[in-house]
């Protein structure tokens, strides 16, 4: 065991002790905050740290000021990985980045229902127990033109209890041209074995026919499926059967079907300037028994997945056991009633709901905001980097219209010298204590302002202040 000279044991000894640190006005700050125990703990740990440091290398030893400034940044590492952030990708329901942003309708309503208790299974009128979908059924039927509706926690769960209630042990027709792979892997043929459903594909890749199906329905079939190919086209040599046509050989082998939507909107996205996407309501006219489609993606509110159609058949799903494994609680059933009420206002729905301002913002608007931008951003930078407003694209996201883009607009960020600086960059700007997320493209780090609030450019003025842009382009490859 080695014995520590005298002047390292003289250099440990002026390590301010914790009462003395807790004693600063950083420590203060951090105490207000991050609370006594927490910050005590950090306190302790960047003591230690300063400890070890010495042990290894002579060096100066840290005041208790400096010794509160390491607490602050070790706690501010554990900050929430939830916390908000910019996100400039481009993209505007980005799965990664947790698709909707919601209204402010919808955040109050989650609030107020976290904040007290609410009528969720209770009937007002006479004190009995009440039903949480009865807060949203008859929204959902004003809205699609369904006799009934439920709600369960996503779209991948309205599909598989369908299935389950449907076909368990029984066969599911499906044109094989409709197979999807959804986000994370997740294949449809998977969900339908879990379902207990026997898939029975019809058709080929890129063509199916009416007689497809009419061949393959027999006493064993449990429903017809019809999947809406969100997240990619099939183009060419293609022929499918469309829903109401398809709707109608279901019907004649008694059975029913089911229409995913996927994505699924409830207004016609061609009055925005958008791509034009089947609505519910005229899957439901179409003659679907039943159709499902998500809460997260183009309706703009909180995860959840609807099912929507005859009664008789919505009566079945909510008696299986699984709807209660599936349901939603308070906080999104209160957040998805305030978004579905916007949307009985369409005059006023584009300026209330995020996900369609930010999909209907024209270019010019969006250039106008990065011109407003681009001296502060670019001083922010100094030389190091050179900041340009360009053209970029952005896209919906989420699977939704995947080959439509929207004109938009971007701070081009270039480094001065070697192109290797900018993921060092965007790794610095991801670190942030509210991190902003950009795209690398074409040699420059795009920052798209689509989804960027004009109450949001303060802030984001705000976080780059915080970026220590020396050394970035040094070390670059």
């Amino acid at each position: 065991m080695s014995v520590m000279a005298e002047p390292e044991l003289n250099s440990l000894r002026q390590l301010p002790a914790v009462a003395t640190v807790l004693a600063t006005a950083e420590a203060a700050a951090l105490l207000e905050r991050h609370g006594r125990v927490a910050t005590t703990d950090a306190i302790r740990q960047a003591i230690d740290s300063a400890r070890e440091a010495l042990r290894a290398t002579p060096a100066a030893v840290p005041g208790a000021i400096e010794i509160a400034q390491r607490a602050g940044e070790l706690l501010e590492a554990h900050a929430p990985g939830l916390r908000p952030l910019f996100n400039l990708t481009g993209t505007v329901l980005h799965t990664n980045l947790g698709r909707a942003v919601l209204a402010e309708a919808a955040i109050e309503a989650a609030v107020a229902a976290m904040r007290h208790a609410v009528a969720l299974e209770y009937d007002l009128a006479d004190g009995s127990r009440g039903e949480r979908d009865d807060h949203l059924r008859s929204l959902l039927c004003a809205l699609t033109g369904a006799e009934d509706a439920t709600v369960v926690n996503n779209n991948a769960a309205a599909v598989l209890l369908c299935l389950n209630t449907f076909a368990l042990g029984r066969e599911a027709v499906v044109s094989r041209g409709e197979l999807i792979e959804i986000g994370g892997a997740f294949r449809l043929p998977d969900i339908m074995a879990r379902a207990g459903a026997r898939m029975v594909e019809v058709g080929t890749t890129n063509r199916t026919h009416p007689a497809d199906y009419q061949d393959a329905l027999n006493e064993r079939t449990g429903l017809v499926l019809k999947v809406h190919t969100s997240n990619y086209r099939i183009q060419g040599f293609t022929a499918e059967v469309g829903a109401r046509e398809l709707a109608v050989i279901a019907a004649a082998a008694g059975v029913p079907l089911l229409n995913d939507l996927g994505s699924g909107s409830l207004v016609d996205l061609s009055r925005y300037g958008l791509a034009k996407e089947p609505t519910v309501r005229e899957a439901v006219a179409e003659g679907a028994r039943l159709v499902t489609f998500s809460g997260d993606k183009l309706l703009g509110g909180p995860q959840a997945g609807f099912i929507v159609g005859d009664r008789a058949l919505i009566e079945q799903i909510n008696r299986n056991p699984l709807k209660r494994a599936l349901r939603v609680d308070k906080l999104r059933l209160a957040a998805i009633e305030a978004t579905l009420n916007l949307y009985r206002d369409p005059d006023r729905l584009a300026e209330r709901l995020p996900t369609l301002r930010f999909l209907a913002r024209g270019k010019a608007n969006i250039e106008a905001q990065a011109r407003r931008l681009q001296p502060a951003v670019a001083e922010r930078f100094g030389g190091a980097f050179v900041v340009e407003v360009g053209d970029c694209l952005s896209q919906v996201g989420s699977g939704a219209l995947p080959l439509d883009t929207l004109a938009s607009a971007a701070l081009m960020i270039r480094a001065r010298g070697s192109q290797g600086a900018l993921e060092p960059l965007a790794a610095a700007l991801r670190v942030l204590p509210r991190p902003i997320i950009g795209r690398i493209a074409d040699g420059a780090l795009r920052l798209d302002l689509r989804c960027l609030a004009e109450a949001d450019e303060a802030p984001l003025l705000e976080s780059l202040a915080r970026l220590n842009v020396d050394g970035l382009t040094a070390h670059a490859p």
